[in-house]
């Protein structure tokens, strides 16, 4: 998959007068890249679409138009980007009670190495978590980790010919499966295979 470049990028200007456009198109394209396992963990998938909005919408807060500002961005998110054999996912660990959520994150330590997913057919893909930096502490986990799914040759042709998806966490404080993971998703997914 293609990588957001500076020149992809449109001004802050236009980026303005595009933004509402924007923002309904990501809504309607990540509705069938985000898939909830359990009741509060749910994945994103990234793709150059999703980061490519990412990028943007740092620039617009952060007032960026230097070049040396707008390659730092493509810097830090151009590895969400999937490669070709690989999915990659923002996981959101989400408990709307700040006190619940405090609670739950220490319980939860460790989670982000408990994430798989599954091609019919073939063993669990563990997930490879926070490759750019630790989000965990002795304490808790964090709310948010960046993970990549890497997937076999096999496993590839297989989800290509129409196999079938599922998704889980088995942590000891958090288990949760989704089999079959929805068609429309795992149908998006496929795309970032290519």
């Amino acid at each position: 998959m293609q990588k957001v470049t500076k020149d992809s990028l449109l001004t802050l200007e236009a980026y303005a007068k595009a933004r509402p456009e924007w923002v309904e198109r990501l809504r309607r394209h990540r509705r069938n890249r985000r898939l909830a396992i359990g009741e509060h963990v749910t994945l994103h998938f990234e793709d150059e679409l999703t980061v490519r909005f990412q990028i943007q919408e740092m620039l617009r807060i952060e007032k960026t138009f230097e070049e040396a500002g707008i390659q730092d961005e493509l810097e830090v998110y151009n590895p969400l980007i999937p490669d070709g054999s690989n999915f990659k996912a923002t996981m959101m660990i989400e408990y709307g009670d700040p006190e619940v959520r405090r609670r739950e994150l220490q319980k939860l330590r460790g989670v982000e190495n408990a994430v798989w997913l599954e091609v019919a057919g073939h063993a669990r893909v563990s997930a490879i978590a926070d490759e750019d930096l630790e989000r965990a502490n002795e304490e808790k986990t964090s709310a948010v980790h960046f993970m990549r799914f890497e997937l076999g040759a096999e496993m590839v042709s297989a989800l290509k010919s129409g196999a079938a998806l599922a998704a889980g966490v088995e942590h000891e404080a958090y288990r949760a499966e989704v089999r079959p993971v929805p068609g429309t998703v795992r149908d998006a997914l496929v795309k970032d295979l290519d």
